[in-house]
């Protein structure tokens, strides 16, 4: 039995990190911009809705004004920083540069402006627990697994069947074309990122509740994401989220043969295995920023 809560337990943060990966991979092959900032704004969104939660607002409220935020902050970054160093000519070096530094500074923000230490939500549901199976999960870790797979679900159909999602899959493909077309690539990179900075908030906030937020923690997340992505074969959404929940399964299962401490090493090391056995990732395609 203790196997088998530990491959729900990875499930449920696969399924978390699975999000992150999935709005750092819409961005990343519709721009081509490596947005490590996506960090900052998972951290930030989370403690906004920490401290709304904490001003008495109710939390649907909270997770609301957080996905906003998020979004906003996201939509700031392209226009004020990405946009500019584009129109500049700037390598993609230079744009990943810039994109640590946004990253700093909105986790030094956030120590700054709330605190630098561990918070908890002081929601009384997130102690509450449901037992299916024999295997324990928390109210949030239900959240979190309902809201992922949704969104997972949503980002996918909203990709294929809606008019700017088949556009932004124009603008991935050919960038180039499209500003010949007329489809306007850097408006689209401002939507494109606001869809995958209101979904980062999502696991940002959830994954706050269940456990806890710290101002620097959030990279560690983004590189499992990044990892999944690649694994996942770059530019294939689903790739990345079941790659997330494959590595997040084999971290959890891990620390019933090694110390905790060791375990994101395990995946790293898997990761490098199976990148030198399949380096196309998970599902075989030319990456040419297609979705």
């Amino acid at each position: 039995m203790l196997y088998v809560q530990l491959i729900a337990d990875g499930v449920v943060t696969g399924c978390a990190i699975g999000l992150v990966a999935v709005s750092f991979a819409y961005f990343y092959a519709t721009t081509g911009i490596f947005h490590v900032a996506h960090a900052g704004i998972y951290t930030l969104c989370g403690y906004i809705a920490w401290y709304l939660t904490g001003l008495g607002i109710p939390f649907i409220l909270a997770l609301i004004a957080s996905i906003l935020c998020g979004a906003l902050v996201g939509m700031f970054v392209q226009v004020t920083l990405y946009q500019t160093l584009e129109n500049k000519g700037a390598s993609p070096l230079v744009k990943l540069i810039a994109s640590i530094g946004v990253l700093t500074t909105l986790q030094n923000i956030v120590a700054i402006f709330f605190t630098p230490n561990i918070v908890q939500f002081d929601l009384p549901w997130r102690l509450n627990s449901l037992t299916i199976g024999g295997v324990w999960f928390s109210v949030p870790q239900i959240l979190i697994l309902l809201s992922s797979v949704g969104l997972f679900a949503a980002v996918v159909l909203f990709s294929k069947y809606s008019k700017l999602g088949k556009r932004i899959r124009a603008v991935a493909s050919n960038p180039g074309l499209a500003e010949i077309t007329h489809l306007n690539p850097q408006r689209v990179f401002v939507y494109v990122i606001a869809i995958s900075s209101g979904l980062v908030a999502v696991p940002g906030v959830l994954v706050g509740v269940d456990q806890a937020l710290q101002p620097y923690t959030s990279l560690i997340i983004l590189l499992t994401a990044v990892i999944a992505m690649i694994a996942g074969g770059i530019g294939s959404l689903g790739g990345a989220f079941v790659m997330s929940i494959v590595l997040a399964v084999i971290q959890s299962l891990s620390v019933a043969f090694v110390s905790g401490r060791w375990s994101i090493a395990v995946v790293f090391a898997i990761f490098v295995l199976f990148i030198l056995i399949r380096p196309e990732g998970l599902v075989r395609r030319k990456f040419s920023r297609a979705i």
